[in-house]
């Protein structure tokens, strides 16, 4: 008698795995600055996501009203399978990593790290807890100046990253040489 054949819930079928490019701020004002980011960014890369290419770091004044030290800011494009939630989630356990505690911070205050999804591939997501592209990118220079650096023709909302930046104020902007930082330590 030949074999049954295997039912169709048993048969593993291969999934189609969507990559997406997402471009990631991160920013630090506490501590370490650029030794917290190269950490960060070797927990990102050792988390699944394939780095493809870093901004220069830059010092920056702090934003919004609480009185603070300058941050050091750099975007990261990285490629990824997940999806924009699951990004998010990832992103916020590295941070989590750092001692980071969105709930119990201050808004706009002083923190080891931040790392905002500024966009993901081409999606517009408006949700109460993720917006893409990020809500306040193209008013931020320190987000569009490292931007600029890797994709500086890229399109937000047909607005060309670099045109954007023209018209914002750079004043108190720095580019920071890069210093040795091993991105393998843990946080």
């Amino acid at each position: 008698m030949p074999p049954k054949p295997t039912p169709d819930f048993f048969v593993r079928r291969p999934r189609k795995v969507e990559k997406a490019v997402a471009y990631l701020c991160l920013g630090s004002n506490l501590g370490d600055r650029a030794g917290t980011m190269a950490k960060a960014v070797g927990l990102i890369a050792r988390a699944g996501l394939k780095i493809i290419a870093r901004s220069s770091l830059y010092e920056t004044p702090p934003w919004g009203p609480v009185p603070q030290g300058p941050y050091l800011n750099m975007v990261v494009a990285v490629e990824t399978e997940l999806a924009a939630r699951e990004l998010l989630n990832l992103l916020l356990g590295v941070e989590h990593a750092f001692g980071r505690d969105r709930t119990r911070e201050v808004r706009f205050g002083p923190r080891k790290i931040d790392i905002d999804i500024l966009l993901y591939g081409e999606e517009v997501i408006a949700e109460p807890d993720l917006e893409i592209p990020h809500p306040r990118m193209m008013e931020r220079a320190f987000a569009l100046i490292p931007l600029s650096e890797l994709a500086p023709d890229l399109k937000v909302g047909g607005v060309a990253v670099s045109a954007a930046l023209a018209g914002l104020d750079r004043s108190g902007i720095v580019r920071v040489e890069p210093q040795p930082a091993s991105e393998c330590e843990a946080p």
